[in-house]
């Protein structure tokens, strides 16, 4: 029967709701029912201060973008003092093109009467300008006085253009003409809100409504609103108007040097509400109370569970031999992350021993090579000569015995003579590969498929692909092996009806491949359980792999097959490699 884990104080989701949530929740409930009386008065003060504020702001940036358009055109008309031609005054205008970008609707420079000289913008604009416009525009520049040098004009769609004038020496006009509602939208975009219910306007000194956002209460007019007539008097400040069911705070305050008038209007109630009826709503402080504990856990689940988590994925990884994704952080409190110094100091410990495995089993192996060199090379030398020798005398002795009835016992010696020199040159050959020497990897597995198919045993065979290139001696024995190896495994254990050893070759790596269509088996999870599982075949392979720092591959599923596959990146010094196996060969050589 299963065992019921036993509840424990020390665990986190106890100790998050001691030590965070009812500590909280006992605070939020004190300070929502021992309770502070928001005073209806001092909100509705803080929105009126708020609205002055943000119309002082908003007409201070008209008042300096108003300004700075003045100062450009005086500018403008002073660095035109000298130039009288209209084509030189073209040319100024288009070296101070950059001005478009304040004056949208374009720049001309006209005669006194109105007769445009040079211009930028439409045409239809300059060349019909309106002439008691025009003439607004010279009455207030004879006046010498900034507040003379801006005059509006209404367009037949009802929009208003702004007009800013200058004048030479001469008694040229510098004109520019510029949208006032995109330059109020500017000023206000940062200091007003309209989603609030509230409204905000700009009336000039003509009483005209230059620019509106929002909606007025209906039967409200904005050139007789409360407000405009004080702003226009040179006043600023805020005052309340009660609209229906809802108070509303009226904000006003003058722009100059034009003389107009900005006004905002708001219901005070929209902004101050959440904070006057929090004590009628205290029951809601339970949602709060509730996002905290959710909070709580889910920083327990960020801060710990989850660190906790990619590190127990990590750690799964070093049987694998992945000793760099350990090391990459994982977050989380203090406490995981030192336990993953530990884990980082424990995986480059394992390294370092493996390190020193592989170069001591690196070791075994180069001796078991020499070994089987050597005894293949006395046996070549000594056994195989003497039975040669013998199978020859053997010969010689049946030629003479021709007739005797004892040449039968000498033709049936001499063919046992001839099957175990055969033998003896197979075990040869397997010790040594003679061919992978010689010819090279390729024809030396195709020759280990011929050599490895048996009578009544699956059907074998290779196949090639790509252009073949030379690797070092080391690199093509140990791929040999691994194929032999691969291929005693098809023939004893997968009771496949066919097999296949192919071979690729590609300008960036590689591939050995040996699949059958046999029984298949199950793979273990980590190169470290081949040993306990008994693949002691496969743990050979997969060294041999890591030695020539190939990367090796098996897949099974029972009843489907195996596929073994081995992937080794091409390196940059196999060209230096490849001339040194001539000299590899001349060393390892034995006499036929």
């Amino acid at each position: 029967m299963k065992r019921l884990s036993r509840f424990s104080w020390r665990g986190l989701t106890p100790q998050l709701f001691v030590l965070v949530v009812l500590p909280l929740t006992a605070l939020l409930l004190i300070i929502t029912f021992g309770g502070q009386a928001l005073h209806q008065e001092s909100m509705r003060l803080m929105v009126a201060e708020r609205d002055e504020r943000a119309v002082r702001a908003a007409a201070g940036t008209l008042r300096e973008q108003l300004n700075h358009r003045a100062s450009s055109l005086r500018s403008l008309a002073a660095y035109a003092e000298v130039e009288v031609e209209p084509v030189e005054l073209a040319s100024i205008l288009q070296e101070a093109n950059f001005l478009q970008a304040d004056f949208d609707l374009g720049l001309a420079f006209v005669t006194s009467s109105g007769e445009p000289l040079a211009y930028l913008g439409e045409a239809s604009l300059w060349e019909s300008l309106d002439a008691a416009l025009l003439r607004s525009l010279n009455d207030q520049l004879d006046q010498g006085t900034d507040s003379a040098l801006f005059s509006a004009s209404a367009q037949s769609d009802g929009r208003y253009r702004m007009f800013a004038a200058a004048r030479t020496r001469s008694g040229t006009l510098v004109i520019g003409a510029f949208s006032p509602s995109t330059l109020i939208g500017r000023a206000l975009v940062s200091v007003f809100n309209p989603n609030q219910g509230g409204v905000a306007f700009l009336v000039d000194h003509e009483r005209r409504v230059l620019y509106q956002i929002g909606q007025l209460p209906e039967g409200e007019i904005p050139m007789e609103h409360p407000g405009v007539q004080e702003a226009l008097s040179g006043q600023t400040g805020a005052i309340f108007l009660q609209v229906g069911s809802r108070e509303h705070v009226i904000a006003y305050t003058p722009v100059t040097p034009v003389g107009w008038a900005l006004v905002i209007e708001e219901p005070w109630d929209l902004v101050a509400s959440p904070q006057l009826r929090l004590s009628e709503r205290a029951p809601l402080v339970l949602i709060p109370v509730l996002l905290l504990a959710l909070v709580a856990l889910w920083f327990g689940t960020r801060r710990i569970v989850q660190p906790l988590q990619e590190l127990e994925s990590r750690a799964g990884r070093l049987a694998w031999g992945d000793f760099t994704t350990i090391e990459q952080p994982v977050g989380g409190i203090a406490e995981i992350r030192r336990l993953q110094n530990e884990l980082v100091h424990l995986a480059h410990k394992v390294k370092s021993a493996q390190e020193g495995l592989r170069g001591y089993i690196n070791a075994i192996t180069m001796g078991q090579e020499e070994e089987r060199r050597r005894l293949a090379r006395e046996l070549h030398d000594d056994t195989l000569q003497s039975l040669i020798a013998l199978n020859q005398r053997v010969q010689l002795a049946h030629l003479s015995l021709d007739s005797h009835p004892e040449a039968g016992a000498l033709a049936e010696i001499e063919s046992l003579i001839e099957q175990a020199i055969q033998n003896l040159r197979r075990f040869t050959r397997a010790l040594r590969p003679i061919y992978l020497e010689d010819l090279g990897l390729a024809t030396a597995l195709q020759m280990l498929v011929r050599e490895s198919q048996a009578e009544n045993g699956p059907e074998l065979a290779f196949r090639q692909a790509g252009q073949e290139r030379r690797l070092a001696p080391t690199t093509e024995l140990a791929l040999y092996r691994i194929a032999q190896e691969a291929l005693n495994n098809v023939l004893r254990h997968s009771q496949a009806a066919r097999a296949e050893l192919s071979l690729i070759f590609t300008p960036q790596e590689l591939i050995l491949e040996v699949s059958d269509n046999g029984t298949g088996f199950e793979v273990p999870e980590s190169p470290a359980e081949f040993s306990p599982g008994g693949h002691f075949g496969l743990l050979g392979m997969h060294e041999r792999a890591e030695l020539i720092g190939a990367r090796l591959e098996i897949a099974s599923q029972t009843g489907l097959g195996t596929q073994v596959q081995v992937r080794l990146t091409s390196n940059p010094e196999a060209t230096r490699l490849q001339a040194t196996n001539s000299d590899y060969n001349s060393l390892n050589k034995v006499g036929e």
